[in-house]
């Protein structure tokens, strides 16, 4: 059979490797083709566009590349219906991919969304039109399940694939020596996968490794990115080292990371490691993001717990001081270091167990042949 995978960003180039190589188990002979990364690339698929040609974010960088995204979302919808699937496979980039449904849907081909949009979080009404146009949502958070039954649809909660990349990690035990890392306490900054977010929350980050000489400090970059943007705005900090595409082996050398908002914050709680979080876009997303927003939380840690787990500094409480506190904070063994760790069990809990990847893959082959029959 035929699939057809959309990711727009890395973290879903990542899960759909992983779900390419689980429908693979149970479809040897599948075909699939998409949008996406190396990571979907290496586990199979016939590589249509590289999602870094995608990766807009915030409200105003959409705006402004509406021409791009436009022609692109065309360019996609031509080859789909060039190739015709026998599913079409939606992965999270909800901007894109529910259009992507509704065009699917209208051409009769079978659509199955996996990393549900998070329309809880705001436009929740959006439930509506993802009813209307998906024939099955797999989703990945524990809290989803209740959310979409309001709206009278039952979607299938598979667990979630960051637990499967995390049991399949293993630690590079020479990864402090290549590092060039001593003894000293080690602070992790992952400030995000998109240009947008490295520019808006690295620099207030980066200031404020100043205020601990005593500890080291290790950016983990990513290789989507070109080299230059991280080496001008490493240029005034020769104190503060850098690491490419190894995120997990910097997180399980660290005693505390500062973390962009995202899916690093989910899987910075499951390695156990205290954080603060962080998040800026620019004044106009953030004035209309602001009066959109229907959660009170915006990292998945604290969604998931349903209180303040970890802190959030948020636009104008980003700054070098204020990160600088909340960090010294969680670096004390003291009561919030104690209540982050304790208040990640109870996120792990609710997380259930990996397998998450092979459980969709496995969905998605059983109801594709069923409706082939």
């Amino acid at each position: 059979m035929t699939y057809y995978l959309i990711a727009g960003e890395r973290s879903g180039d990542l899960h759909g490797a992983n779900l390419i190589r689980a429908i693979r188990q149970y479809d040897p002979a599948a075909q699939c083709r998409g949008y996406g990364g190396e990571q979907m690339e290496a586990a199979g698929a016939t590589l249509r566009r590289h999602y870094r040609e995608m990766a807009f974010m915030g409200f105003l960088e959409v705006v402004k590349n509406l021409g791009t995204i436009r022609r692109i979302m065309r360019e996609c919808q031509a080859d789909l219906l060039a190739n015709r699937p026998d599913a079409l496979i939606l992965i999270d980039y909800a901007g894109f991919n529910l259009r992507m449904a509704r065009f699917a849907k209208r051409h009769g081909i079978r659509v199955f969304y996996y990393i549900s949009p998070k329309v809880w979080a705001w436009n929740q009404r959006r439930a509506l039109k993802i009813k209307a146009s998906v024939d099955r949502l797999f989703t990945i958070l524990p809290f989803e399940t209740e959310f979409f039954a309001k709206y009278d649809y039952n979607v299938e909660y598979i667990g979630n694939p960051l637990l499967d990349a995390l049991a399949d990690f293993r630690p590079d035990p020479a990864f402090r020596k290549k590092a060039g890392l001593d003894n000293r306490p080690v602070i992790a900054l992952l400030p995000g996968s998109r240009r947008q977010e490295i520019t808006s929350i690295l620099p207030a980050m980066l200031a404020a490794t100043r205020q601990f000489p005593e500890s080291q400090f290790v950016v983990g970059t990513v290789s989507n990115l070109p080299d230059e943007l991280y080496t001008n705005l490493l240029a005034a900090y020769p104190h503060v080292r850098r690491v490419t595409d190894a995120a997990y082996d910097l997180l399980h050398v660290a005693t505390a990371a500062l973390v962009t908002s995202g899916t690093a914050t989910l899987e910075t709680a499951l390695l156990n490691i205290p954080q603060v979080v962080c998040y800026k876009t620019t004044t106009i997303s953030y004035a209309i993001a602001k009066n959109l927003i229907a959660v009170p939380f915006i990292s998945l840690v604290n969604l998931i717990a349903g209180r303040e787990v970890v802190k959030e500094l948020i636009q104008s409480d980003l700054t070098p001081d204020q990160i600088a506190t909340e960090l010294q904070a969680v670096l004390s063994e003291g009561p919030w270091r104690a209540a982050q760790l304790a208040g990640y069990a109870e996120v792990q809990q609710k997380m259930g167990e990996p397998g998450a990847s092979q459980r969709a893959g496995k969905r998605m082959v059983e109801l594709t042949r069923l409706t082939n029959v």
